[in-house]
């Protein structure tokens, strides 16, 4: 049996400090604000990818959040 929305009826939404803050990551302003990701491929020999997940497990992230930690600092320390 279908439930049918009664229109004429207004249901009253409290703006409670968790409903804001639930309502924020899909708001207009925060997709605007966010930037796409690009996904990028690479080709590494399986014996130097098993020794950077190891390092990256030590470190407490995973295989993509070790590259992208890995790439920042590089950046960082060779930017000029």
């Amino acid at each position: 049996m279908a439930l049918k929305r009664n229109s004429e009826e207004s249901i009253e939404v409290k703006d409670d400090v968790s409903t804001v803050k639930a309502r924020q990551p899909f708001s207009p302003e925060k997709a605007k604000k966010t930037e796409t990701k690009i996904l990028t491929t690479f080709s590494i020999a399986p014996s130097t990818k098993k020794e950077l997940e190891e390092l990256f497990s030590e470190l407490g992230l995973s295989w993509a959040g070790g590259i992208r930690f890995a790439l920042a600092e590089f950046y960082k320390k060779h930017k000029e």
